[in-house]
């Protein structure tokens, strides 16, 4: 194949990525990183089984020579990237001024290595699964100048609350190891049914994911860690009783990052998160609707952490939301 002539992928290729061959010399912000990574970022809405067959035919080459794709890049690199066609149809579509504003007003944190977004519930972090527009493709269209936006971490659509994008490499990178290493302490407020018993502090019960025909994600408590069942532990702490309507504010604070961990972990204490459309029973989604609760009220409240590159403590706290103060006043 000629250097003139695109490839055609399953995913119109946008301004920034036109049918020709570039030459990318790697920098301080992509040194380690693996080159199928690098070329996803590069080539913003190809598929992975796309990257990896132009990297198989050698279409793609680092330092004039075939690579691998999990090769890991120096600086000083010279990566040659093909031309790719993308189908214009999988381009996510510009965020709404109503989306963008929503999300300027949400930041908690802005510096030159991430930003926290207060995410609102019922916005995606990422697209995917039907849906077209997340977080992570608003903001890198409403910041342009920002090259390296990367998710940190994720949230449930449903859960609202603090949400860690990367604006650099390295960033993303000391982000991660503190993630894996628990150095970085992330609080949660719920509301509960029922009322939480002081003394129940701790629920470390092993989590399974599934994915039912449908394609649905659902997590299932397990008897004991293995055979897919990973070690999850949670603790609670009791913030306030709402003796009215029978519900507990509570604060959770994961030790593990388990899809749904928090969800699941409340069912088996026996107190279901009010509005869970997944892990409640319906008569208690009925009674959520009673007291007019129309989302999961699961929020991430708080990130504490030694900032990444200069290591200066941060706090970040987002606060609870409209659809928790109304119940609790």
């Amino acid at each position: 194949m000629t250097d003139s002539s695109p490839i055609n992928a399953a995913a119109d290729t946008t301004a920034d990525q036109p049918y020709r061959v570039r030459h990318v010399r790697i920098d301080a912000g992509h040194e380690g990183q693996r080159l199928d990574n690098f070329l996803l970022h590069e080539l913003k809405g190809a598929p992975k089984s796309l990257i990896y067959r132009i990297i198989r035919k050698g279409e793609v080459r680092v330092n004039k020579k075939r690579a691998k794709p999990l090769q890991k890049l120096c600086i000083g690199d010279d990566v040659r990237v093909p031309p790719v066609r993308l189908q214009q149809s999988d381009t996510p579509p510009p965020p709404s001024a109503q989306l963008s504003r929503t999300l300027r007003e949400r930041i908690l944190w802005d510096d030159d290595a991430f930003m926290v977004i207060d995410k609102p519930s019922g916005l995606a972090v990422h697209g995917g699964s039907g849906i077209t527009l997340g977080l992570i493709e608003s903001l890198r269209q409403i910041y342009p100048d920002y090259h390296h936006l990367e998710l940190v971490h994720r949230l449930d659509r449903e859960t609202s609350g603090c949400v860690m994008i990367a604006k650099k490499r390295s960033a993303l990178r000391q982000l991660h190891a503190m993630l894996r290493e628990h150095h970085i302490d992330k609080q949660y407020h719920c509301i509960v049914h029922g009322r939480w018993p002081d003394h129940r502090t701790r629920v470390n019960v092993p989590l399974r994911k599934q994915v039912l025909q449908s394609g649905e994600r659902m997590v299932k408590p397990e008897t004991e860690a293995g055979d897919g069942a990973k070690r999850s532990d949670t603790r609670f702490a009791v913030e306030q009783v709402l003796s009215g309507p029978g519900l507990t504010l509570v604060r959770a604070s994961p030790r593990t990052g388990r899809t749904h961990q928090i969800r699941v972990h409340a069912q088996v204490a026996g107190h279901p998160i009010l509005g869970d459309d997944k892990y409640a029973t319906s008569e208690q989604l009925a009674e959520a609707r009673t007291l007019g609760v129309k989302r999961l009220l699961l929020h991430a409240s708080a990130l504490n952490f030694r900032h990444p590159l200069t290591d200066e403590p941060v706090a970040i706290e987002a606060p609870l939301p409209e659809a928790f103060t109304r119940l609790l006043s």
